[in-house]
């Protein structure tokens, strides 16, 4: 308790500002890689440091300090590589100032009707196994994408959507894009995913819809040609298999209005 005490007395408001700074940061950082694949690489590069610290400072190898703080510079570096999707992604928040903002934007008027449309459509392909890959754009803009296919611009119908997937159109062979809740485009071509997946048999198809959400913070719905399986891409992984309730029930959640708030928004509501 002393301690405590004489550590206060010396501690000035800039000190307690670099800390806020600090945690701030840290937090900030953490709090936008939750739920991502970048969570294990966090871990590693923290158990990683905290031995290299313990290793070179508390047993004071002096070889191995100086090997440390040779190969540390090369460490910094490769960070903002290993984690450029969520980089990209933070920094997109950052421009958009959503970062600390307390309220989400609200779904779109005619979300729901477009969700039950795109559920039943799922329902019909995956029945008569015809692939179909179906992108929901969210905060991040996908117009990189859109303009790789063919302009659309129409209202969201399960008609549409199964008319465009059937091998006999000339469009069936890519992703359609979905923005503020209109069919934006067609025959789009999407990123694939570099990871390797733990099934060998996900085509192009997966590994697009993948894709498409390691970048961004788009939804993905992908319907499997060989096994008409119905599965769902988030934040680079797969949820796989999904019935047609659960699978309305995770779009309304993604996209609906029944999304989790935010840590500012529980925090501004308990206050």
């Amino acid at each position: 308790m002393w301690e405590f005490s004489w550590l206060l007395e010396r501690l000035s408001w800039l000190d307690l500002l670099d800390i806020f700074l600090v945690a701030f940061f840290f937090f900030g950082m953490f709090y936008t890689l939750r739920g991502t694949r970048a969570v294990p690489l966090v871990r590693g590069i923290t158990a990683l440091l905290v031995s290299l610290a313990f290793l070179s400072r508390i047993v004071r190898l002096h070889a191995f300090s100086w090997l440390v703080a040779q190969i540390l510079p090369a460490i910094l570096v490769g960070i903002p590589v290993l984690f450029q999707p969520e980089l990209r992604r933070l920094l997109e928040r950052l421009g958009r100032g959503s970062f600390l903002t307390f309220n989400s934007p609200p779904p779109h008027p005619q979300q729901q009707r477009v969700l039950d449309a795109v559920v039943e459509a799922a329902r019909q392909l995956a029945e008569q196994k015809v692939g179909a890959l179906i992108v929901f754009e969210r905060e991040t803009g996908l117009q990189d994408y859109i303009e790789t296919g063919a302009p659309v611009d129409a209202q969201v119908t399960s008609e549409l959507l199964t008319t465009i997937f059937d091998h006999h159109t000339i469009l069936h062979d890519g992703a359609i894009i979905i923005r503020a809740g209109r069919l934006a485009a067609a025959a789009c071509v999407m990123p694939l995913t570099s990871a390797a997946l733990a099934d060998r048999h996900l085509g192009l198809r997966h590994r697009a819809a993948i894709g498409a959400t390691e970048d961004s913070d788009a939804i993905a719905l992908v319907v499997s040609e060989e096994r008409g399986s119905i599965s769902l891409a988030h934040n680079g992984n797969l949820i796989r298999d999904l019935s047609s309730h659960r699978l309305s029930e995770l779009l309304n959640t993604f996209l609906g209005g029944t999304r989790k708030p935010t840590f500012f928004q529980k925090w501004r509501a308990k206050s």
